[in-house]
């Protein structure tokens, strides 16, 4: 195993834990202000890949698409808030659970009507096709870009909670919702605009890893697992323990499926060592979960905290 070979994984790991972050980011938005568990944040990430690749194909832009991906998510967002998730703040989990578990169903064969079942593609753009040196290793050059598109992202949204009307009101409504009400403040508008938000973020996230694997349907569910496992190790609600958890969780779970095959392999047959690093390796982040939750009920950093 050479060190060019090991810092590609790392470097893939990075970035997948920054994507994870785009959609763990609007969850935990989602959570710790409206108290609402969205099951069908994972359909905006997929409403969001879609649109990119369906008006990318039409325009011949990437560009185009990543920014109708991300208005049609946030778009879809506001709708489903308005008509389907008000609703539900008042009712208890097990209400929004089930409300929002058919949305997955109306919105996957939605998609599946609208975009046809099969599995679309979406091109690297011609100005990040490549790979770039980066000393040790040549990477991936579009890989290296969503890292820096994950970061920036993060930036922006933190930059926009501590700094700016907004992100008070934010902060204000997930600590006491009552209050910031009768100060004034239209919580509908508000709910709406941070579902509006986390869906953006989904249908971006959605969008940029549309072009590193096939865009079909049902293609969020697996992330939105992750997802939930993030904002449970980094904390509901809070941003940086987003960001920290999807770190940990990208890292962890890419080199688990790269080394742990190779560990087993100094003492087990090439296939049984795949088999059983590849399972182990899908456990790890559960496990780490596990342990946070023992330690840390609340996470590595409760909003509140």
């Amino acid at each position: 195993m050479s060190l060019s070979l090991l810092v590609e994984q790392l470097l893939n790991g990075v970035q997948f834990g920054l994507m994870l972050f785009l959609m763990a980011a609007g969850l935990t938005l989602v959570f710790g202000v409206m108290g609402l568990i969205n099951l069908a944040h994972g359909s905006l990430y997929m409403i969001g890949a879609f649109v990119c690749a369906v008006v990318a194909g039409w325009l011949g832009s990437f560009w185009l698409g990543l920014v109708a991906g991300l208005a049609a998510a946030a778009a879809a967002g506001a709708i489903i808030e308005v008509v389907v998730i008000r609703r539900l703040y008042a009712r208890d989990h097990l209400d929004q659970v089930l409300a929002t578990f058919a949305l997955i169903l109306i919105l996957s064969e939605g998609v599946r009507i609208i975009f046809g079942p099969f599995p679309l593609y979406l091109s690297v753009p011609d100005l990040l096709n490549g790979t770039v040196s980066l000393g040790i290793v040549d990477y991936s050059l579009y890989r290296l870009a969503l890292i820096g598109v994950g970061l920036l992202t993060a930036l922006g949204l933190w930059l926009l909670i501590a700094r700016t009307r907004l992100g008070i009101r934010i902060r204000a409504g997930e600590s006491d919702r009552e209050m910031i009400a009768a100060l004034g403040v239209n919580i509908r508008a508000l709910y709406t605009v941070v579902f509006a938000l986390g869906a953006a973020l989904a249908g971006m996230a959605g969008a940029l890893v549309g072009a590193i694997q096939s865009v079909q349907v049902g293609m969020g569910e697996p992330v939105l697992i992750l997802a939930f496992v993030v904002i449970v190790i980094g904390g509901i609600g809070s941003i940086k323990g987003a960001m920290v958890g999807a770190l940990l969780v990208g890292v962890i779970d890419t080199m688990g499926r790269f080394l742990l095959p190779r560990a087993f392999g100094l003492f087990l047959d090439p296939s049984q060592a795949m088999d059983v690093g590849a399972a182990l390796a899908s456990m790890l982040i559960y496990i780490l979960m596990a342990l946070v939750l023992i330690l840390r009920p609340r996470g590595l950093f409760p909003a509140n905290g």
